[in-house]
């Protein structure tokens, strides 16, 4: 099978799932507003020196820690995977609105870089805040459209993506604490 078919598959199966995506939950929410408003539940358990197996409906995945940071260097680390979630998130989100939008996209590559000052993870300077200092985004898309066509598509990418929302947002966070005594 060539390659060209092969895309063209995947892309045609693509579109048919953005779309049905789309008119399933255009029709839902268009039926119930109230349909809109999804609760997402992940949990983790402490494993090995400071890992974590976190479940996440039906997947299970490790995260961990370099040995530089008390680790066993088992998986990526919390900010890393936090790093993937961005960029799996403006990467659904870059295909339902070049999809809606009508822009073809041939080639979408992402990377992310991000600056961490570990004097605020171990309370070493308290001006320092423990999370990232700055997060840099390479999104390197290819295909036939001007680059006017694909400004238009970042825009409302940066407008849309709720993990970009989350990173460049405060978001409200209640933590409960339950101890066993």
């Amino acid at each position: 099978m060539s390659e060209t078919l092969i895309d063209s598959t995947l892309e045609s199966v693509r579109a048919e799932k953005l779309t049905a995506a789309g008119t399933a939950w255009g029709e839902r929410i268009a039926a119930n507003t109230a349909s809109a408003a999804l609760t997402f539940k992940t949990s983790g358990i402490s494993t090995g020196s400071v890992s974590s197996e976190i479940t996440a409906g039906k997947h299970r995945f490790i995260v961990d820690e370099p040995e530089a940071l008390a680790g066993d260097d088992a998986a990526a680390s919390p900010v890393e995977f936090a790093l993937g979630a961005l960029i799996s998130c403006q990467v659904v989100v870059y295909r339902l609105y070049a999809h809606q939008l009508g822009i073809t996209i041939d080639s979408l590559e992402i990377n992310a870089d991000a600056d961490l000052d570990v004097r605020g993870l171990f309370g070493i300077e308290k001006s320092v805040r423990p999370g990232f200092g700055e997060v840099r985004l390479r999104v390197t898309i290819n295909g036939p459209e001007s680059r006017e066509r694909y400004e238009e598509l970042q825009s409302a990418v940066d407008a849309h993506c709720p993990v970009l929302d989350i990173i460049s947002n405060p978001t409200p966070v209640s933590i409960e604490l339950v101890t066993a005594n």
